[in-house]
């Protein structure tokens, strides 16, 4: 693939921690409405990027809530090939430490309030087996190496990221049978993400940050909540600082990902059921950006 944008979805002020480029900010309109913020575009050595914050300037869109078509619908039709993101999450292994991070390789979706599809007037099964991208994945922990010293945290290779809906977080029998199921993670935002960037063909990689254990492992009830709560944010400033570390690294050298096509890049193929005859034009016409060369 010689034409490479990348997407990076994360927090607010990723473009100054990045220290990318000045660029231009738009804000494009969707099928689906207005994406959680406005997209940055720019470049970092060379690299062409398009920044979005998930939930908004000012952390104003909840999971349930953060229009996720929107968000992917306008990194497709701005040209992005690969999404990198970003989130915090819970840990569910003791081994998974708070500020370490992990490159996610599976997930279990226990959403059920949110869009999950943008094909709403064809039959489109995407393949789904390996949720987040395999070439991006070894292009990221291959980047690992390349990341400053003072990261004194480890790098999981792979991990199971339980989604649930939220907002609240899990009860203590819930978190108990997430670590049963063989979930390594809980959090609230890889999907549908992680799935309508599939039915977008567009390369998906999650780096997910640690801030806590959940409420598997009890809390020592001699210290305070405020604390505590001190205590997850200091973990999430770690990680994050981590995340954007690697992301660095791994933007030095995007080679691998010229030379290796992601399969989600063609998930399309096989995936339109439908006869496609029977499609409404307007349908066809409105979702041209992700399906338009298969008509």
């Amino acid at each position: 693939m010689s034409s490479i944008k990348i997407g990076i979805i994360g927090g607010s002020g990723l473009g100054e921690a990045l220290g990318a480029e000045t660029g231009k900010t738009v804000w494009p309109d969707t099928p689906f409405g207005a994406p959680s913020s406005p997209l940055t575009l720019t470049t970092w050595q060379g690299v062409d990027i398009a920044i979005l914050q998930r939930h908004g300037p000012g952390h104003i869109h909840p999971p349930s809530f953060v229009p996720y078509r929107a968000n992917i619908f306008a990194l497709k039709s701005l040209g992005v090939t690969h999404i990198i993101a970003s989130g915090a999450t819970g840990s569910l292994r003791e081994d998974i430490a708070p500020g370490d991070l992990v490159i996610v390789d599976q997930v279990i979706d226990k959403t059920h309030r949110r869009p999950g599809t943008f094909y709403e007037k064809a039959a489109v099964h995407v393949e789904l087996a390996q949720p987040f991208c395999p070439v991006m994945r070894q292009w990221l922990l291959g980047a690992a190496g390349k990341m400053a010293a003072d990261f004194t945290g480890k790098i999981h290779p792979r991990g199971t990221y339980v989604c649930m809906e939220g907002p609240a977080f899990s009860t203590k029998a819930e978190s108990l049978m997430h670590r049963q199921w063989g979930g390594d993670l809980i959090g609230m935002t890889a999907m549908p993400e992680a799935k309508l960037a599939r039915e977008a063909e567009i390369a998906y990689a999650l780096i997910a940050l640690p801030t806590d254990y959940d409420c598997w492992k009890p809390h020592d009830p001699n210290v305070p909540q405020m604390e505590l709560l001190s205590e997850i944010i200091g973990n999430l400033k770690k990680a994050s600082a981590a995340g954007i570390a690697l992301i660095k690294a791994a933007l030095t050298d995007v080679s691998s990902l010229r030379q290796q096509p992601s399969p989600a890049h063609e998930a399309l193929k096989l995936a339109i059921w439908s006869d496609k005859t029977k499609i409404p034009p307007e349908e066809i016409k409105k979702l041209a950006p992700l399906w338009g060369r298969y008509f």
